[in-house]
């Protein structure tokens, strides 16, 4: 149990060991339909009459997972939150390189994260990229570890449906610009509306740090800038709600459809 305590609250164990630990049967069967590499699950043996967890043990074992039942209460003094689930479970990460996104035929819009730093920002983020159909997530610069416990719910098992790639914000740009992608850095004011940004193709969405946004080093690496219309008072949108509303105004004139 203090291996699992560890790797829950220790991103530097995380990425030693190359193992994150998933909390409650949602996130759990989102994995396993994703073909993640299972380590083990662990059953909070007093839960086990509940509606589809006996079925999900069948279903590890079934899969060659190693199965641990234990003791109730046991896992609540493991669990990352308040109300704990009764079964966990650790997977190997699942990390792909740049060069791997050769692999896409197609390749669309990318997103990149630079600086983001509040795991649920990064978890809508890579939820709403996986829902628009967005072709990988990049994440650079001092970032949350996508296998932070809270990205992982937030990202309702995104996290293990499309290529997460962690690198620098320069290297991420010129390989994706040899691919014929076009960069936009996210500005709050004075960039090309949205709109009229053409998103149809290969193409990069940088998101910047929630309170500072994209640094100038930033600014100069990306080729153009984009803004989000606003028409009421606020002074600025979420992290996770703008790149939420480019991946889907992407996914829009991929369609030929207008985003609304």
């Amino acid at each position: 149990m203090r291996r699992l305590r560890r790797l829950l609250h220790k991103r530097s164990v995380r990425w030693e060991e190359g193992v994150c630990v998933l909390e409650g049967p949602d996130l759990i069967d989102a994995a396993f339909e994703s073909g993640a590499q299972f380590e083990a699950l662990f059953v909070d043996r007093g839960a086990l009459s509940e509606p589809g967890l006996s079925a999900l043990v069948q279903r590890a074992t079934s899969a060659g997972v190693e199965v641990f039942s234990l003791e109730p209460g046991v896992l609540d003094k493991v669990a990352d939150v308040q109300t704990p689930q009764p079964v966990l479970a650790t997977v190997h990460l699942r990390v792909s390189q740049l060069a791997e996104l050769d692999r896409i035929e197609v390749l669309g819009l990318v997103m990149v994260l630079d600086d983001v730093r509040d795991p649920g920002n990064a978890g809508t983020i890579i939820r709403s990229s996986d829902a628009a159909g967005v072709s990988a997530v990049v994440l650079s610069g001092d970032c949350v570890d996508p296998f932070n416990p809270k990205t992982l719910r937030a990202s309702a098992g995104s996290v293990f449906h499309l290529p997460l790639v962690i690198a620098g914000l320069a290297e991420t740009l010129s390989y994706l610009r040899s691919r014929g992608a076009r960069s936009f850095a996210t500005v709050v004011r004075g960039g090309t509306p949205m709109r009229s940004c053409d998103l149809s193709g290969p193409c990069v969405a940088v998101i910047g740090n929630e309170a500072a946004g994209l640094d100038n080093a930033a600014l100069e690496l990306c080729d153009a800038t984009l803004t989000i219309e606003m028409a009421g008072r606020a002074e600025s949108l979420n992290a996770g709600v703008a790149a939420s509303l480019i991946a889907f105004e992407a996914l829009h004139q991929r369609r030929g459809t207008t985003a609304g």
